[in-house]
């Protein structure tokens, strides 16, 4: 989600790679949920997110959608976002005990939490946001750690890949000036990268930059 104030509004006035180290640990969260809570839609899932928790819940793209990660309008592009429920807007996932019930297939937003990413100059790095996290004892911890994503290396690239096809269909999108051309094209990029199943046992990464390709094809 694009942000619209400034970027020194946010951070620490620092650019961290995975390898750095940034004060980012809350140790476990010890009893609190706060960012797990009141987050609107703004925990919004990219193609990776989608196929982990439904390998995780042993359910189908549709299925998730319709009970957990409702469509939502985010920058131009539809999206699923996580679901708030209840007076205090709680995470459709956290548990009794305000504990993450999907901890283990949590979306890139949650393993990033306080840490976020600034792209620029066709690549990113990740920031730490200063506003976000309130717990007071927050220590150091290595970037790579704390994100804990295997094969960190190609989901960084993936992340990459998404954020420019989803930055540049805005930008073919708005250049055209076709509502009904956008339509298509966000219903497109719906079925093609949340809807259609991915292989459970095969390279989720190899078909993911399968269906990339097209869609950069066809972008043209």
């Amino acid at each position: 989600m694009l942000r619209q104030e400034g970027i020194e509004e946010i951070w620490d006035g620092r650019l961290y790679t995975s390898l750095d180290m940034a004060k980012a640990d809350c140790h476990g969260c010890e009893g609190c949920h706060t960012c797990c809570c009141g987050m609107g839609e703004s925990v919004v899932l990219d193609p990776l997110d989608v196929w982990r928790l439904c390998t995780h819940l042993h359910i189908s793209q549709e299925e998730l959608i319709g009970r957990y990660a409702p469509l939502g309008y985010v920058d131009g592009c539809i999206l699923p976002h996580l679901a708030m429920q209840g007076a205090d807007e709680r995470c459709i996932f956290l548990n009794e005990e305000g504990r993450c019930s999907v901890h283990a297939a949590r979306p890139g937003f949650c393993r990033m939490f306080p840490l976020g990413r600034y792209y620029h100059d066709a690549t990113f790095h990740y920031i730490l946001q200063i506003h976000e996290c309130p717990c007071p004892t927050r220590t150091k911890i290595k970037i790579k750690k704390w994100l804990d994503t295997p094969e960190l290396g190609r989901y960084e690239a993936f992340a990459l890949s998404w954020h420019d096809l989803l930055a540049d269909s805005r930008s073919v999108m708005q250049k055209a000036g076709e509502p009904e051309m956008e339509k298509n094209w966000n219903m497109y990029l719906l079925k093609s990268f949340y809807l259609q199943p991915y292989s459970t046992e095969g390279d989720f990464y190899e078909e993911w930059e399968g269906r990339l390709k097209k869609a950069r094809q066809l972008l043209i």
